[in-house]
């Protein structure tokens, strides 16, 4: 499933191509100096006060008014790209997380990778012998064919590819995994850092580390095969689709035989490729098909050597996070350009990544055991509940949708799974061997074990009830074919939610993002699939251009957000993700009108409820983004930048404005008339 690697909610759509510790009221953050943690206050009910900014009107800037006195007061860390909520979440579970795995046994799994990862004295020693064994396998490349045969083991391993495969369920068939086959070839964020001058500080950074990658390899000629690499690449951007059109179910839906793939595109030998990757199939889905036709003609007609030289840096690239400082550093000097961070998380944290990503769901059972209680879990599934309810009134209530279209929708709605807290069955790591004296060895073993694990589904009926998260991750997300939305225990805790905290508060934290990921499945994208996971068109012609010209509207009113200098929103990238915060929103609202049962919401500090629900919401996602962050996620994230969640979800809200008691002398008004209204 193609989703998201920020910590943010994330949607993955159809692939293609691809009794808690936290006391009431407060949730413990750790700074990235590694100094004792520090208690951040939501107040009695859920709410830090404390961080608003009260000179500015509501509707001047919304995420001012909620928490512009907490940003002023909290710079961004050193080692860290944004603060706020959500890396304030993911700092403390980092923190829960290290107590796990510090006290689990030294020669199990999660000991020993965490061992090996913070054995720096021995990485010292064995420096860039590890990585001496895969450049040799570059250099023994001695023609196309061998590698193409290369691509394909990097599938598992650490090299690259012009393509990538991946399995999910089939887009016609949603009960039986098939292949998905995509473009790929670039080393920058995307195509635009290549062709657009704004990028060329970034892409200057680029050249600078490939040709000190290279040297660091062993090439005699860093810099020609540098700029050799550069002008390959550059190539590759040319060819590669904008990044809205990758998101796009119906561009990226075209099903093919294996022979139907070589006669479409030539000068690339697929059956060698799928052969070294392990793929044994005669039919798949190519997502992006006029960038693979175009790439496959490209690796044609490119010398090897600078394929190889390509390879040789890539290599080098993905192996550096596990090699010695030297090669650490030199990899981060380059990422620091992009994100804007000065100085490298602690090794510990970043060790901490390396578990829970490559050990998930074997490190949540216990996370989960002690930091998940049954009440949180019971309480969630009835917020779910009432959030589904909520949006099937919205849907029946839809003025412009034919009554066909709702009552497929309705059907889609009421299928669609909730998963929270944790997945009914545990992943088995039993085969996978992890040594406390082999960092670069678990890793490449790690990757191997995932790829066979992918490769275990291919043709097999699909498992619902897998899990694309584990259970620690600070996130959430719409399974797209599968229909379901999934909220690990990683994020159900204060801020996001908190049991004894005022119910509007939690239904305009996590339950605007639980109608988030609900009412993906009824987005731009999501629409497309029906309830049984078919990609397939099951709306009226008349209902999709009403839906079309009502999400053209959004997409304009997010384009017109400077996010940072020069740099503007992407209102098609960002589409999906700006109709499930807004739509969200208003279900999550509405839900809370039900929980309240036909009483009157009390008023708190002299906060009415609705006030309440709006400052859940918007505490959530308070936060300092790095220009240079911001910078990239606009170019290669469908989620816009924090800021402009907030702003751009309240803005099309009419009990957003009769809470706060919003004119039109406010900045970010928008006439009843002409506010976008989708569900």
């Amino acid at each position: 499933m193609a989703q998201s690697s920020g910590i943010r909610f994330v949607r993955a759509a159809a692939v293609l191509l691809a009794a808690s510790t936290v006391l009431a009221g407060a949730a413990i953050a750790q700074g990235a100096s590694g100094a004792a943690p520090t208690v951040v206050s939501f107040g009695k009910w859920g709410v830090d006060l404390s961080a608003r900014d009260t000179a500015v009107k509501p509707g001047d800037d919304f995420q001012r008014y909620t928490s512009g006195e907490w940003l002023d007061a909290h710079p961004i860390p050193a080692d860290q790209s944004s603060n706020g909520t959500f890396f304030d979440t993911y700092n403390s579970n980092q923190d829960r997380l290290k107590d796990i795995i510090v006290g689990a046994a030294k020669d199990g799994q999660l000991g020993a990778l965490y061992a090996s990862y913070l054995d720096e004295p021995r990485l010292e020693q064995v420096d860039d012998a590890p990585l001496k064994a895969d450049l040799a396998r570059v250099e023994a490349i001695k023609d196309k064919a061998d590698l193409t045969r290369f691509m394909g083991e990097a599938s598992a391993d650490f090299g690259a590819s012009l393509f990538g495969a991946g399995v999910g369920p089939d887009s016609v068939n949603p009960n039986l995994n098939t292949l998905y086959l995509g473009s790929g070839g670039l080393g920058l964020p995307n195509r635009d850092y290549y062709l657009d001058d704004k990028y060329k500080k970034e892409r200057d950074a680029y050249r600078a580390y490939v040709e000190r990658a290279l040297t660091m390899a062993g090439a005699a000629d860093a810099a020609k095969q540098a700029d050799a690499i550069l002008a390959f690449e550059t190539e590759v951007a040319k060819l590669t689709w904008p990044i809205a059109d990758l998101r796009d179910i119906d561009k990226n839906n075209n099903p093919m035989t294996m022979a139907e793939l070589a006669a479409y595109a030539p000068g690339f030998d697929w059956p060698s490729y799928f052969a070294a990757s392990g793929i044994h199939t005669d039919k798949l889905i190519v997502g992006d098909n006029s960038a693979v036709k175009a790439k496959a003609a490209l690796f044609a007609a490119t010398p090897l050597d600078t394929l190889k030289a390509w390879e040789r840096f890539n290599v080098t690239h993905q192996a550096s996070n596990y090699l010695s400082k030297r090669f650490v550093d030199n990899r981060f000097e380059f990422t620091k350009v992009l994100s804007g961070v000065s100085q490298l998380r602690p090794r510990w944290r970043r060790g901490i990544d390396q578990v829970d990503g490559r050990l998930g769901e074997l490190l949540g059972k216990t996370y989960i055991e002690r930091y998940f209680s049954p009440t949180s879990k019971a309480m969630m599934e009835d917020l779910v509940g009432n959030l589904k309810k909520a949006a099937a009134l919205h849907i029946k209530a839809n003025s412009w949708m034919s009554d066909a279209t709702k009552e497929a929708a309705l059907v889609k709605l009421g299928k669609m799974d909730v998963m929270v807290g944790y997945p009914s069955k545990f992943r088995d790591y039993s085969k996978l061997a992890m040594k406390a004296d082999d960092l670069y060895g678990n890793v490449k073993r790690s990757n191997v074990f995932e790829w066979q694990y992918q490769l275990s589904q291919l043709g097999q009926p699909v498992d619902r009830q897998k899990w694309a998260l584990s259970p620690a991750t600070v996130n959430a997300y719409n399974g797209g074919q599968e229909n379901k939305i999934v909220f690990p225990a990683g994020i159900l805790q204060a801020p996001f939610f908190d049991p004894s905290a005022d119910l509007a508060v939690n239904y305009g934290a996590i339950g605007s993002g639980i109608g988030h990921e609900i009412m993906h499945g009824f987005d731009d994208q999501g629409r497309k699939i029906d309830q049984t996971g078919a990609i397939r068109d099951w709306w009226t012609a008349a209902d999709a251009n009403r839906f079309k010209a009502l999400t053209t509207e959004l997409g304009k009113q997010y384009s017109a957000f400077e996010a940072a200098p020069g740099v503007f929103v992407n209102g098609d990238l960002t589409m999906g993700e700006n109709i499930g915060d807004m739509s969200g929103l208003e279900v999550a609202y509405d839900a809370y009108k039900m929980a309240l049962n036909g009483k009157e919401a009390p008023v708190i500090d002299g906060l009415t409820g609705d006030q309440r629900f709006f400052l859940g919401f918007g505490q959530v996602w308070r936060a300092n983004q790095r220009p240079d962050a911001v910078k990239a996620q606009v170019a290669s994230n469908p989620h816009p930048p924090d800021r402009w969640r907030v702003i751009g979800a309240v803005r099309n809200m009419d009990a957003w404005y009769k809470a706060f008691n919003i004119g039109p002398d406010s900045k970010f008004y928008i006439p009843p008339e002409k506010r976008v209204r989708l569900w």
